[in-house]
């Protein structure tokens, strides 16, 4: 799809992280037009090139996190590069950044410096703990946010430690609120009098905004919410099940109505028609004795068969679904969840689809991660670098 009919056409975003947080942000408003310009040290480029599985020596999830970038080499400990970025940061947009505090000031790229030099800029800052406050000078990955943040504390089972989930939630999530803070600001800057201003993002802060009714149970009732396995007190019935045939599914029969066409179709009258059993409250209050009815009844039979008659009574419901699961079901292939891509070698490959989904100016992935300073020339022929130049600031160590 041609830039100009996505709805971040025109921004200029320019990105100095590296790994999750900054990265995923940025490829955010890669996939929606922005121009990116993804800035790497020249010796080796971000870690995420190395992370999880590797093809031919690149990690698949690089070539999804850097899609629709360029990107561009940086020594930010040469002058001369620091003189690069200085006149890529002039025009820009956006600045996406999550290096720990002070690590800018220090290369004498501060707010104060960059505000002065683009008052339009609009600068995004992830860390671990935010650019205040005590703890703004320690590291914090986004497995720190989460534990900080209240998600890890409520993870798991009872009777055992917390534990993770199965993927970088905290930065993913961060990065989330960068956008969205970013977007906040853009359209301040558009009608309130063209000034930019900073984002400033802790990761333990975007886990901790999404912790539910936490604070106020605990302020109110001094009630600490503990791990409760795959149900949630409160919220009745909602859990993982497990079949006859040792397959799983997540059964979420805690509306009214749906409770009551549940404990039909699974030939418990009796309780859809308890009266005490006919609102949450009730049910939460039996809700081993509901579980209990759930189980025996999803155990005596085979995932196909119960997923049909849930999906006959309307009750929500869903397999556990693994990757392979995925690639074949009719709700994924129908939304266009599977790009088709190719890698550098011409293999094809399958990306994830792009969220969210716009009517009239969709996103797109227009090409996958870059190799390290790819757009070299490109980027520094549109900041006025001649081909002599360029060579002397590979020369020098520059770029």
């Amino acid at each position: 799809m041609p830039l100009a009919t996505k709805p971040l056409s025109g921004l200029k975003v320019v990105e100095l992280g590296t790994l999750i947080a900054g990265p995923f942000a940025s490829r955010i408003c890669a996939e929606f037009g922005a121009q990116v310009i993804k800035v790497e040290s020249p010796d080796g480029g971000d870690p995420l090139r190395k992370w999880r599985k590797l093809y031919e020596g690149t990690s698949l999830w690089w070539f999804v996190q850097a899609r629709n970038k360029k990107s561009l080499t940086l020594n930010l400990k040469h002058p001369e590069g620091i003189t690069v970025l200085k006149a890529l940061l002039a025009d820009a947009d956006i600045l996406i950044e999550n290096f720990r505090p002070g690590v800018l000031e220090k290369l004498g790229l501060g707010w104060d410096v960059l505000h002065a030099l683009n008052p339009k800029l609009v600068m995004v800052r992830l860390s671990g703990f935010g650019q205040t406050g005590p703890m703004k000078d320690q590291p914090g990955f986004g497995a720190v946010g989460e534990s900080m943040g209240g998600l890890r504390y409520i993870t798991g089972f009872e009777d055992r430690p917390p534990v993770r989930t199965g993927i970088s939630i905290g930065d993913s999530i961060a990065a989330l609120w960068g956008v969205i803070g970013a977007l906040m600001a853009l359209r301040h800057r558009e009608v309130n009098g063209g000034q930019g201003q900073v984002v400033d993002v802790a990761l333990y802060e975007a886990i901790f905004a999404m912790m539910e009714s936490m604070v106020p149970e605990f302020d109110v009732f001094g009630f600490i919410r503990e791990r409760t396995g795959n149900i949630m007190p409160g919220i009745t019935p909602s859990s993982i099940h497990t079949s006859l045939d040792g397959k799983h599914v997540q059964i979420g029969a805690n509306g009214d109505a749906i409770f009551k066409r549940f404990m039909q179709i699974i030939g418990r009258d009796d309780l859809a028609n308890d009266p005490e059993l006919a609102g949450n409250d009730g049910r939460d209050a039996r809700r081993d004795e509901l579980y209990g009815v759930i189980d025996r009844w999803v155990a005596s039979l085979p995932l196909e068969t119960v997923l049909e008659q849930l999906s006959t009574a309307q009750v929500p419901a869903s397999r556990i679904f693994s990757a392979e699961d995925m690639f074949t079901d009719p709700q994924f292939l129908a939304r266009e969840m599977f790009l088709q891509a190719k890698l550098p070698d011409g293999k094809d490959f399958k990306m994830p689809g792009i969220v969210p989904r716009l009517s009239d100016t969709p996103g797109s992935a227009d090409w996958v991660g870059p190799e390290l300073g790819a757009h070299n020339h490109e980027v520094l022929n549109e900041l006025g670098y001649d081909a002599a130049a360029i060579a002397g600031l590979k020369l020098a160590g520059a770029i």
